[in-house]
């Protein structure tokens, strides 16, 4: 393949993948992503720099309007889920309802497809959504949060595309199954962009902060692959907010 098509080939699938991930409006070659499907995965922690990059000018433009640090992180958190149309939030909330307010796996799934929103995945998005907004006041009190907050979007989206490659679909159906499950080798490239990203912008702290990130996802997958034996679009969603928390909340320990 030549330099010129496998580059073209990579630009639509960063677009891809941000058309996936953000309701940012980037034009998306249907076919193509359509065509290439999991295999754009590996650009997942790409579009997370977009998210980072954004939510870090949402911080710098609070701060410079002088509000107070506690506003700017309410400001930066809600940038992020506006960007991204709260999809992650959605999967973590209906990911909490589904694995723990089910008794057997069809249950379970059935729960996580239906759009009501239950007791405990109000309680998962409330608790997240402090914890984050909480590291999040830490993290720009400190004055150097625009590194960090590039470095923990682009990380926390890495192990989205390693559970759509080491597990099976449990449901055989929804965004997920659509997708597809991207290889081995596309995985690796999302883990190393990931962990490269952060190591570019934190230097020596980002070998912690993948270990916390790894192991927060690790975590979420483990309790779905107990509960409906594998992943959906759901646990994707929910497999990378623990990982920004994870994420988030390491940074906040370091400052």
């Amino acid at each position: 393949m030549a330099k010129h098509d496998t580059t073209l080939i990579a630009a639509r699938d960063i677009l891809a993948a941000l058309g996936l991930l953000t309701r940012l409006p980037v034009p998306v070659d249907t076919e193509q992503a359509v065509t290439r499907g999991a295999a754009a995965a590996w650009a997942y922690p790409l579009a997370g720099v977009v998210v980072g990059a954004i939510s870090a000018g949402v911080g710098a433009i609070a701060l410079w309007c002088a509000l107070p640090v506690p506003v700017a992180a309410a400001c930066v958190l809600a940038s992020s889920i506006i960007v991204t149309g709260a999809m992650h939030e959605d999967g973590l909330a209906d990911s909490a309802d589904g694995l723990w307010g089910g008794w057997d796996k069809e249950r379970r799934l059935a729960i996580m497809k239906d759009s009501h929103i239950g007791t405990y995945g109000v309680l998962a998005l409330v608790l997240g959504t402090l914890v984050r907004w909480s590291a999040l006041g830490d993290i720009l009190g400190s004055g150097h949060f625009i590194a960090p907050l590039i470095a923990s979007a682009a990380l926390s989206r890495a192990p989205m595309v390693a559970v759509m490659a080491l597990m099976t679909n449990a449901r055989g159906a929804g965004l997920s199954a659509g997708v597809g499950r991207p290889s081995r080798k596309h995985a690796g490239i999302a883990l190393a962009l990931g962990a490269g990203i952060s190591g570019l912008a934190l230097g020596a702290p980002a070998l912690l902060l993948t270990l916390c990130v790894l192991s927060a996802a690790c975590g979420m997958a483990l309790i779905a692959q107990a509960k409906i034996g594998g992943q959906t679009g759901d646990i994707l969603g929910s497999v990378q907010q623990v990982s920004e928390i994870a994420a988030l909340a390491a940074l906040a320990a370091l400052i």
